[in-house]
């Protein structure tokens, strides 16, 4: 068959494999160009390891540092009546190359927030690593199982106290629109925080712990997103912001335990703003990024998932000396917070209409960004092959 990007109401339905193997690869180029990193990590897991920055932080670990990795996804797979999910494609591309360049790597298709798959995972880094120095959480699911209660929890994007009202953009239409969001109950923003929060994290780490698998000097970082003033009301002090403070504790309280228990610690790393699957129909978020991709790459300052994370590995988490930390987290964001750059941000928010939309802002940026998620419009692609059964049920 030959798969087109299948988008209903901003939201893509479909993946194309050839073009997820493409994007790793494009991933795995860049670490090689940069090259090794220095006092890297040796044995890594990543929780949340399919896409965006958790699928950065696997490649940047493996092809940067030579890393030995385990990844953990939740991905749907293709059959012979279409594509699965582009993680389900990233992952096989990266075990792929992995294989390919003699480094180890191992995947797990499963809920990471099971007790099973950690077991799973637990038993895996024994048999084949031993012990693990450095665990990344990354993980994005709106919807969570309590493994101790059975309880399903869903997260909500909404804001708390009052209802919320920004202009956003539609990227595929290219227009403006004003969003309203009705302000969450407390059942919906405790639901939140237990689906978004800490606990699952801590409890990756309790199996670890309790696994003897835990490295000396052993860290493990979660990745966070703070953001700027403008979406401040929906998304900071909102239920995704109360989500994140309960990410920010349990850093302090899993470091603390860690530094006596292995001379460890645990870091919030606060990333930069990026399209996600999401991006395109959160209120105020998808003109917020389609400004700031214009103001950085104007600015030489614009980085993607595998920049961003190249340079947390290379000058944060293995610098050579202490992490540097700014209000106790990592602050890889600084370029996006820098204040010219959001002072040119806040000048064109009110300015932004119908007719200025393309040029105060990179829309199409936005647009390609969105795309290439799912493995579309990337470069030397042929999007007119048919892509056969076994490329859809096993990847390039």
């Amino acid at each position: 068959m030959v798969i087109k990007p299948k988008i209903i109401n901003n939201i893509c339905l479909n993946s194309h494999p050839v073009g997820c193997a493409a994007d790793v690869a494009r991933q795995i180029r860049y670490v090689r160009s940069r090259g090794p990193v220095k006092n890297g990590p040796k044995n890594v897991l990543v929780i949340g390891s399919s896409t965006g920055y958790g699928l950065a932080t696997r490649i940047a670990a493996a092809f940067g540092a030579g890393a030995k990795t385990i990844g953990v996804a939740y991905e749907k797979a293709g059959s012979e009546k279409g594509p699965g999910t582009a993680g389900f494609y990233n992952t096989i591309a990266f075990d792929q190359a992995a294989k390919k360049e003699g480094l180890f790597s191992l995947s797990f298709n499963g809920d990471a927030f099971s007790t099973e798959v950690k077991d799973q995972v637990t038993a895996a880094i024994k048999e084949h690593l031993g012990t693990v120095d450095l665990v990344i959480y990354s993980l994005a699911s709106p919807v969570r199982t309590d493994p101790k209660t059975g309880i399903q929890y869903r997260s909500v994007l909404k804001p708390l106290g009052q209802e919320f009202t920004a202009k956003s953009i539609d990227p595929f239409k290219g227009e403006i629109k004003v969003s309203t969001v009705t302000p969450a109950t407390d059942d919906e923003a405790a639901a939140t925080v237990k689906v978004m929060g800490g606990e699952d994290w801590e409890l990756w780490v309790d199996a670890l712990e309790n696994a003897g698998v835990l490295a000396p000097g052993f860290t493990t970082v979660a990745y966070t997103y703070i953001g700027p003033q403008v979406t401040y009301p929906f998304y900071r002090s909102g239920t995704i912001g109360k989500a994140k403070e309960h990410l920010e504790a349990t850093a302090h309280t899993l470091s603390a335990r860690l530094k006596k228990l292995v001379g460890g610690a645990a870091y919030v790393s606060v990333n930069k703003a990026l399209v996600t699957r999401a991006s395109a129909v959160i209120p105020a978020v998808s003109l917020y990024i389609s400004l700031l991709y214009k103001v950085m790459k104007k600015e030489g300052t614009h980085e993607g998932c595998i920049e961003q994370i190249d340079r947390l590995m290379r000058t944060r988490l293995y610098s050579g000396g202490p992490v540097p930390l700014d209000g106790g987290m990592i602050r890889i964001d600084d370029w996006e917070m820098a204040p010219k750059v959001q002072s040119e941000i806040t000048a064109l928010w009110d300015r932004v209409d119908g007719n200025n939309l393309r040029d105060l802002c990179d829309v199409k940026g936005f647009e390609e960004d969105f795309l290439q998620l799912n493995g579309f419009g990337i470069p030397g692609v042929d999007y007119e092959a048919e892509v056969d059964e076994k490329t859809l049920e096993h990847g390039v």
